[in-house]
Parts: structure tokens; sequence; C-alpha cells
């Protein structure tokens, strides 16, 4: 079933796009990527929507004043939250969810890979075997799996005359993309002590490093899909205008207020008992 409903899909779309570019297997992935996008593109809109909820229940009146309520009982405060939630009708997990559909695409494009760049006579026959009759074998072969520097088919590195070892560039920008996008499009919390903003922090901490190690030692065609669907992610959340630049940028102004140092705002704190 698994081969069925993604690995035979994946394997020929990739392979009828690489027909109609010239052979070229690294365009073929990012045009495949940005198709991919687009398919998701309203499960990306429903994420959007559950991390508003998730902010807005952040900033509920009812939601504070359970905080200050059970601050010194962690878990009724859960209990209570958990409930808040249920009545509310907010669907915690609906922020993860397009994240947890991208498992089985990276998956399905990792073993896809393999299938589009047979190495043996048996990986061949295998290929042809799982080929949808819009695909022509004869047209395609002999596939082409070098892309710039990069064996798609191999991890990635980058030799240089003067180092005695490869610099691994893709996992190295796998790991900063994937650390820019969760900084950009996770919303500021109106409490960082707060379970979800925690949750969120260390979300936003450890999936680089995994998405880095998954670039520096799987084939270099996934990682190679990793900084485009990253980076095409980061565009769409700014068309959508959901990009939270404060993230990455917490001293520019981004609203355009001028910022009041802490003398002035006591002066005019003064003032204003004065006045009254």
């Amino acid at each position: 079933m698994w081969d069925l409903l993604i690995i035979q899909p994946f394997t020929n779309v990739l392979l009828l796009i690489y027909s109609y570019l010239g052979q070229n297997f690294g365009i073929a992935i990012i045009l495949f990527t940005l198709l991919i996008r687009l398919i998701t593109h309203p499960l990306m809109v429903s994420q959007i929507k559950g991390s508003q909820k998730m902010m807005e229940l952040q900033n509920h009146p009812r939601y504070k004043e359970l905080q200050e309520k059970y601050k010194n009982d962690r878990q009724k405060l859960q209990e209570e939250q958990a409930k808040l939630i249920q009545e509310l009708k907010i669907n915690p997990f609906a922020s993860c969810l397009p994240l947890l559909i991208q498992f089985p695409i990276i998956i399905g494009l990792y073993q896809s890979l393999y299938k589009a760049m047979p190495n043996t006579p048996h990986d061949l026959l295998n290929l042809t075997r799982i080929l949808y009759s819009f695909v022509d074998i004869n047209a395609i072969l002999p596939i082409n799996n070098q892309f710039l520097w990069m064996d798609l088919s191999q991890p990635e590195r980058l030799y240089l005359p003067f180092l005695p070892f490869g610099i691994p560039v893709l996992a190295i920008v796998v790991a900063l993309t994937t650390y820019i996008q969760g900084r950009l499009i996770t919303p500021p919390p109106s409490n960082p002590n707060d379970q979800t903003a925690m949750m969120s922090g260390m979300m936003n901490l450890y999936m680089p490093f995994l998405m880095g190690y998954m670039g520096l030692t799987l084939a270099s065609g996934l990682s190679l899909y990793f900084i485009v669907s990253n980076v095409i992610g980061i565009l769409q959340y700014a068309l959508l205008g959901k990009v939270n630049w404060r993230n990455i940028l917490p001293a520019r102004k981004i609203s355009g207020e001028t910022p009041v140092s802490p003398a002035k705002s006591v002066a005019s704190s003064r003032k204003g008992g004065k006045k009254k």
C-alpha cells in the first residue's frame, strides 16, 4: 500500500518532470518540491489558523486567570487549561499537523530518489516495474544524477583543494533555513514561561539539528528538497503576512514605533501623577 500510494506516484512524477527538463534531476526535484508545497498549501493555512488560535488562547482572560489561580499547582493548571481548550473548541495539534504530514513525504521522496536513479541492473528492473505508461523509460535513460558539484543519490560534500575534508554545505544550509523558518513562523508568545511557548521553543531548537543530521547522512537530493521547501515556506508565510520578523531581528523597528527609554517612561508617569 505504501509503494502504491506514495513511492510509485513520487517516482513517476519526478521522472516525468525530469524527462521534460532535458534530464536535469536537480531542477526536477526543485519543481517537484514546488508542486508539493502548492498541494499542501491548504494545510499550511490550517497551521496558521491553529497558531493564531493558540496565541489568542494565551491572551484569553480566563486562561490568564487559571495561570494566576493555579500557579503553584502545575497538574491542576494543565487539567483546567485542557478543559478551557476543549470548551473553546481549539485543536492544540492543528499547528503541528502539516509538520507530521511532511514526514511521510520526506520518507517517500527519499525512497523515490533511490528508485529513480538505479545503479544496478536489478534496480533498473525494479524501476521499470513501477513506471506508469506515460513515462518512457527509453527517453530518460541513462539517468543523470549530477547537479552542480553533487551526486544527488549520495550525501553531499564540497571538496576544496586546500582542505583535507569535505564541507557538508547542504546540511549546513538545511539546518540554517529550518531554524529561520521556525523562528519566522512562530507567533510571539504572550507568556514565555507558558507550556505551549516552551514546547515551540524546544521544537525550534531541536528541529534544525534533526534536519541538519538528515541532510548530513542521507542523499543530497533530499537535502535539496529540504532547502527549497524551507525557502518556499518562508515566502508563502511572507505573502500571507504571517512572518514574524521580530523573532529574527528583535532590535529592528518593524512597526515604525519609536522606543521609549525607561527614564522617559518613569518621568512621564510622574508628570501624569502630578497632574492628577
